[in-house]
């Protein structure tokens, strides 16, 4: 049998680990392939509670997998993939 060697950057290796290592990060991100949303409406189409939506969020932002495009905001923040969030899902099933 013969052993592939995929090549991809340290970054992106750990991003997806980190990724797989939670189901709500997985669903969320996910989730977000879809397009723009708010946390109450990736909480309904995910089934996941807003409460554990919202840590998932910051999880996933502050490994730059998706980005706020109105952080002022403290109610009805939007949130967007980034490059390195589409390049981990093309890994996850």
């Amino acid at each position: 049998m013969q052993d592939f060697i995929i090549n991809m950057d340290k970054e992106t290796i750990d991003a997806i680990s980190y990724v797989q290592m939670s189901k709500y990060r997985m669903k969320v991100l996910i989730d977000l392939k879809e397009g723009l949303k708010i946390p109450s409406i990736i909480a309904e189409s995910t089934g996941i509670r807003i409460n554990h939506v919202s840590r998932t969020l910051k999880e996933l932002k502050e490994k730059q997998l998706i980005i706020v495009l109105n952080p002022e905001k403290t109610q009805g923040r939007l949130y967007q993939i980034t490059d390195l969030g589409k390049e981990v899902l093309k890994y996850i099933k």
